[in-house]
């Protein structure tokens, strides 16, 4: 399974770099394949290259979509540990 996460641009670096934001964690990614981002903006990025530009409120929406999946799988493993 594939999965591609949206990072906020903390900071532009020369030859098409950025440093990302991943939730808390700094990450140096590709800006290759996309155009026209600046600090700030949200990207989806998959193995470490941005793939496109991304809307902050779906940016955040898909953020908390995550972080209660991710909830839900520690529940579920824990019950089953039980």
């Amino acid at each position: 399974m594939c999965l591609a996460l949206p990072c906020r641009i903390v900071e532009l670096l020369p030859g098409e770099q950025a440093m990302v934001d991943v939730a808390g964690v700094g990450r140096q990614i590709s800006l290759a394949l996309v155009e026209e981002v600046a600090v700030g903006d949200y990207v989806i990025v998959h193995v470490g290259y941005a793939l496109t530009r991304l809307d902050a409120d779906e940016a955040q929406r898909t953020l908390v979509l995550f972080a209660e999946l991710g909830q839900a799988a520690v529940q579920e493993t824990r019950a089953l540990s039980a």
